[in-house]
């Protein structure tokens, strides 16, 4: 599922900046290469015994990512059911409990940018 209104459209930050400001927030950087980085940020659902992922998609605009001073923008932000043995199902209905959640951290993450 995609989050279409998450509050970090358009917005350009530093890598670090971005490291640091997720990390209190909850997010680890997780998958990277040159010129791409996914931010994710687990979220348990303990009446269904579920786990989701917030995921939030940047590219670099300028540098590369081995650089703390590339600029990234960020792109999607998604958030799916993990699946078993490792994947996210982006299809799946998302409890309004686990959305909220997301939508604060999101919310956090922002306000921690600014």
């Amino acid at each position: 599922m995609i989050i279409s209104s998450h509050g970090l459209e358009n917005i350009k930050v530093e890598l670090e900046q971005l490291d640091v400001a997720g990390e209190a927030c909850g997010f680890i950087r997780w998958q990277w290469e040159y010129y791409r980085a996914t931010y994710d940020l687990q979220l348990e659902d303990p009446d269904k015994k579920a786990d989701y992922f917030l995921r939030i998609n940047t590219r670099a605009i300028k540098g590369k990512l081995e650089d703390p001073e590339t600029e990234l923008a960020v792109e999607d932000v998604y958030i799916g059911r993990a699946t078993f043995p490792h994947g996210l199902d982006y299809q799946s209905q998302v409890p309004e409990s686990i959305l909220h959640q997301a939508k604060l951290k999101l919310a956090d993450l922002k306000k921690s940018l600014s």
